[in-house]
């Protein structure tokens, strides 16, 4: 496992399946858990994080993949444990430059980006971390159903004529913009309150 301290994680994320890409560049610290990286994500991406999430990496020790997430009262019998993000580390996975992980994002819609870490740095006093570097293009909006929901909604907004404008427009309150992506726009909140909030205030 890496020297933690003082040390960032670049990585990479990656929207699979859409055209052209979304993708988004962030500085963390390696002392990062799961679930901080998870906030990180949501923030720097543009999701809303009202949908369950999961981390599936390659264990280096045990070779095997490891679920990292919400544990899950319900799991099956034999299944394999969900690993509570809170208490996973990502300098336990995250070891050499291009080591990657698949995160997914509500199940319903599905998802999925690939997670890579680009390179290791030091921190700096000056600077607050998680940051976001740069970036291209929106996330897709919440709830619009999934990859091919996404391409419809692409078109059906290209089209003023399309009898489904109006109400496509309504519901994206107003208008949404596929190009649009600004890193310095981005704002992270703190994991620690978020978790509260998710488990503790609901």
């Amino acid at each position: 496992m890496i020297q933690k301290r003082n040390k960032t994680m670049i990585l990479r994320i990656s929207l699979l399946d859409i055209k052209p890409e979304v993708w988004r560049e962030i500085e963390v610290p390696a002392t990062y858990s799961f679930w901080d990286l998870h906030v990180a994500i949501q923030d720097a991406m543009g999701w809303l994080d009202c949908h369950l999430h999961m981390f599936i990496v390659h264990n280096p020790k045990t070779r095997e993949m490891d679920e990292i997430g919400i544990p899950d009262e319900g799991e099956f019998l034999n299944s394999p444990p969900i690993l509570p993000g809170w208490e996973t580390s990502i300098a336990d996975y995250f070891i050499e430059p291009s080591d990657q992980t698949s995160y997914e994002y509500d199940f319903g819609d599905g998802w999925e980006h690939i997670i890579t870490l680009a390179s290791m740095g030091e921190s700096k006093t000056e600077t607050e971390y998680p940051r976001c570097l740069k970036g291209e293009r929106s996330c897709p909006p919440e709830d619009c159903g999934g990859v091919g929901g996404y391409e419809r909604l692409l078109e059906i907004i290209q089209d003023p004529k399309h009898e489904e404008y109006e109400s496509m427009m309504d519901w994206l309150d107003g208008g949404f913009d596929p190009d649009g992506f600004d890193p310095d726009s981005v704002s992270f909140d703190n994991p620690k309150e978020r978790w509260e909030f998710t488990f503790l205030e609901r």
